[in-house]
């Protein structure tokens, strides 16, 4: 289920403080990270993914590759940081 404004809005500022558990290299989203990343996402269900080595339109087809294969919110993205969110299995 998409997030409201208002949701996004407060993890947004969730968000705010926390660094970025996870970055990409040189290969871009192999699957090793994204991996990597689903694990974090189910530990964390909000975590911020530093996407370093791409240009602006690269980056933010990542984001949206990465929320499509975790099945994961895209909360905010600034620069080379995409914020993302979901919900834990676990709960």
């Amino acid at each position: 289920m998409p997030l409201s404004a208002a949701e996004r809005r407060k993890l947004r500022a969730q968000a705010h403080h926390l660094d970025a558990v996870v970055q990409t290299g040189a290969k871009g989203l192999t699957d090793a990270v994204v991996a990597e990343i689903d694990q974090a996402l189910e530990h964390h269900e909000l975590m911020k993914v530093k996407l370093a080595g791409a240009v602006r339109e690269d980056r933010q087809d990542m984001s949206l590759q990465l929320a499509q294969k975790l099945k994961a919110e895209i909360v905010g993205s600034i620069g080379s940081v995409v914020i993302l969110y979901r919900k834990s299995q676990d709960d």
